[in-house]
């Protein structure tokens, strides 16, 4: 018999990953900080609820996608929060991106409980949720793992399980440096090119037929050459997972020179205004401190 799935938070993320859910014939709980999300499930066959802690009640599984450490403690530990309602036996997985720290933490409050707890932060874009493409990332028990194993499947394409609980957010950090220097080489590369009088789109088509080529170019080339930077992943949330990254590293002494870089070029961009674009937005940046402006059809 298929497990009752809670899900809170129906953002960019969120909202696909509930409805692939729903699509696989899972019952689905679903609640949000606004209505309109839990509506819009609702006429797709989710049930609606007032709290997280509702949802708990009325669930065997858990699953929190949420921006940041503060909303998932919030939603967690807060008044009317998940270990309200959480019933002996059941699981929490939370698929946001957070400190390893605070996750550690928080599946201690949950076994107090009785219940469980699983970190599976996630890798793939608001085209991976859309698609059930994700790369998910799962720390914790290996028999709470094995549990969750059929959600993920609908999730995600890569699941892997890394460890003790914290162990998924140390490596969702490492992915995230990775993404962010992409981009920030992309965008260089790209600024370097089309300041000199290269056709940008022609650019592109040499790094990805070659070494240079990556899954940062593959999926958002169009937002690097047409500009658009309709968020798929936002500046605000990757600068915040860059945080989470150097924090790491300070606390285990390990040197992050080149992501302490690209973490400032994201302040800059906050600075300037573009916090809820697009991460590839780094080229903009780029672009003006070259003194380049592109022209775009």
């Amino acid at each position: 018999m298929m497990e009752r799935i809670g899900f809170i938070g129906l953002g960019i993320m969120g909202k696909p990953m509930a409805r692939n859910l729903l699509k696989a014939g899972y019952q689905l709980v679903v609640h949000n900080r606004s209505r309109g999300p839990v509506e819009e499930l609702q006429r797709e066959g989710a049930e609606g609820a007032g709290s997280p802690a509702e949802v708990a009640e009325r669930s065997d599984v858990i699953i929190t996608m949420l921006p940041d450490t503060p909303d998932v403690r919030q939603v967690v530990e807060g008044e009317r929060g998940v270990l309200e309602g959480i019933r002996q036996g059941s699981l929490l997985i939370d698929m946001s991106t957070i400190s390893p720290i605070a996750t550690r933490e928080l599946a201690s409050r949950v076994e107090e409980r009785g219940a469980h707890m699983l970190d599976a932060p996630v890798s793939g874009g608001d085209v991976g949720a859309q698609q059930g493409t994700l790369s998910i990332m799962v720390g914790g028990r290996e028999e709470d793992f094995q549990r969750a194993l059929p959600i993920f499947q609908v999730l995600g394409k890569t699941i892997t399980y890394l460890g003790p609980s914290g162990s998924g957010q140390v490596v969702k950090a490492c992915n995230q440096i990775v993404v962010a220097l992409t981009i920030e080489a992309v965008s260089e590369a790209l600024v370097l090119g089309a300041k000199a009088g290269v056709d940008p789109a022609k650019i592109v088509q040499v790094l990805m037929g070659g070494m240079a080529g990556n899954r940062v170019l593959e999926m958002r080339k169009d937002n690097f050459l047409g500009h658009t930077f309709n968020p798929g992943f936002k500046v605000a949330l990757h600068h915040k997972d860059l945080g989470i990254a150097l924090q790491t590293g300070r606390e285990l002494g390990v040197p992050l020179p080149a992501t302490a870089l690209v973490d400032q070029a994201f302040a800059a961009l906050e600075a300037r205004g573009r916090s809820q674009q697009d991460h590839t937005a780094l080229i903009t940046l780029l672009e003006e401190l070259a003194s380049y402006s592109p022209q775009h059809e």
